[in-house]
């Protein structure tokens, strides 16, 4: 797996509605969205809440719950997506820890994996 490239580095933005950075999926094969069962964010050792994520890849915005049913629509080896998580008032200038961990299901894995990405982003002023 490719857990240490999670997080593109230089990918961390802010807004007065939250923040958001690039991720890649880090099993070799792809998925269809509704097989990536869980994304969860820490920023500065603060949980994200689940239903503040959204999943944005190719135009098309999804919160996780909506990923649970999209059927049409893959989450590709290598390809870059955009991870929000809505916190009103966004972040500070200067470096935050960001922590990214998919929960994913594998057909012919006999367990759940979970992997997970932790950077020191940089968010200029």
């Amino acid at each position: 797996m490719m857990d240490n490239k999670m997080i593109v580095e230089d990918s961390l933005e802010s807004s007065d509605k939250g923040f958001a950075f690039y991720g890649r999926l880090p099993y070799y094969r792809g998925l269809g969205l509704s097989m990536v069962e869980d994304i969860q964010i820490t920023v500065d050792g603060e949980a994200v809440a689940r239903e503040d994520v959204r999943f944005h890849v190719r135009g098309k915005t999804y919160t996780l719950d909506q990923m649970e049913t999209v059927y049409d629509d893959r989450w590709n080896f290598g390809e870059r997506a955009k991870i929000i998580a809505m916190k009103p008032g966004g972040l500070t200038p200067g470096t935050h820890t960001i922590s990214f961990a998919v929960r994913m299901r594998v057909s012919y894995l006999p367990f759940v994996p979970t992997t997970k990405d932790t950077k020191d982003l940089a968010l200029a002023a």
